[in-house]
């Protein structure tokens, strides 16, 4: 996750009635009108609040009739959580990185990759064990470019370059924390965010 936008996560809890909205939040959606009730604001007000925790992607909003139903994002909520934590572990994880990898997860990895990826870098299906999915993942994340902006259309185009199930697969990166979305845009997310296969069993 970009430094920047945790500096927005931290910008929008910055106010009360912010943090409010996310605890009143936490028990299931509500509409605007009954979050203006509870907090005893006008529905204008916590329109203005929803709208600078929706920039952050912290509240889904959705429009049934005339309603405006607001719910938590729980899967950014969590990554936020997690972000500054990370920032500051890094430069050990860094270091990490650059130790030879266990001679059997490195085993594994190639034969996942030899089964899975054609001689031509081609996908030939996503594998159905999350430890595979995973590997498979890692491998396709690898190939897109840090810190670079890609539009929607771009990632499909990226993706079908491996397979032809881009919806599929752009879906897998963003729940695996390979790639952050934002406002139609993504980016990959740094390496020590994506989330390890070899602690799985």
């Amino acid at each position: 996750m970009q430094l920047d936008k945790i500096v927005g996560y931290h910008k929008a809890l910055a106010d009360p009635t912010r943090v409010r909205i996310l605890i009143l939040l936490a028990d299931g959606e509500l509409t605007g009108q009954a979050l203006a009730e509870k907090l005893c604001l006008s529905p204008a007000t916590v329109t203005h609040h929803a709208a600078k925790l929706r920039a952050v992607s912290l509240i889904n909003e959705r429009r049934d009739k005339n309603a405006i139903f607001f719910s938590l994002n729980m899967y950014f909520l969590k990554q936020y959580a997690g972000a500054m934590q990370r920032l500051f572990d890094r430069p050990t994880d860094e270091l990490k990185e650059n130790e030879p990898m266990d001679e059997k997860n490195e085993r594994l990895k190639q034969s996942v990759l030899r089964n899975f990826i054609t001689s031509e870098g081609r996908l030939k299906h996503i594998p159905a064990q999350l430890k595979k999915k995973r590997i498979v993942l890692e491998y396709l994340a690898e190939q897109l470019e840090p810190g670079r902006s890609y539009k929607e259309k771009e990632i499909n185009e990226f993706i079908q370059q491996f397979h032809p199930d881009f919806a599929t697969i752009r879906r897998e990166f963003i729940m695996h924390a390979y790639l952050f979305r934002e406002q139609e845009i993504y980016e990959r997310n740094p390496r020590d965010m994506w989330e390890k296969w070899e602690t799985l069993t």
